[in-house]
C-alpha cells in the first residue's frame, strides 16, 4: 500500500493573512487533520475543546481541538484541526478532505474532486 501527502497552506480564520505551508500525509483513517501544536499558535490559532482519542493500539490519548482553514489547490475551507504534540504525525483527515470536496482515490492514491449531493 502506497502513502500520499500533499502540500497544504493552513490558515486562521480569524486572521487569514497569517498561513503557513507543510506537506501533510493523507490518512483515510483519520477523522480530524492533526498540525503541531505550536504552529498552530504561532498562527493565532485558539483550541475551544479537548478530545480523547483511540489509536490502533488499544490506547487513548487527550489533544486539544481547534479550527482552521485548510487550502488545496485553490480550494479551501474550515475545518477542525488536533493540536499536535511532539512525536504526533502531520496528518491531513477526512473531515477536512471532505469540506474542501475532495476524496483520496485509494487505487491512483491522489486526491480527486467528490461527488457532492444535495438531498
Amino acid at each position: 500500500m502506497g502513502v500520499t501527502f500533499v502540500n497544504v497552506t493552513v490558515k486562521n480564520p480569524e486572521k487569514p493573512t497569517k498561513s503557513l505551508e507543510k506537506k501533510f500525509l493523507v490518512d483515510g483513517g483519520a477523522t480530524y487533520s492533526v498540525v503541531p501544536g505550536d504552529d498552530l499558535k504561532r498562527l493565532g490559532i485558539k483550541p475551544h475543546r479537548k478530545q480523547t482519542f483511540l489509536l490502533a493500539d488499544g490506547t487513548t490519548m487527550d489533544r486539544e481541538i481547534g479550527d482552521a482553514i485548510f487550502e488545496i489547490d485553490g480550494m479551501r475551507a474550515v475545518a477542525p484541526v488536533v493540536f499536535g504534540k511532539k512525536g504526533d504525525s502531520l496528518l491531513l483527515g477526512v473531515m477536512t478532505l471532505e469540506a474542501i470536496g475532495l476524496i483520496l482515490d485509494p487505487f491512483q492514491r491522489t486526491l480527486k474532486p467528490m461527488k457532492l449531493l444535495m438531498v
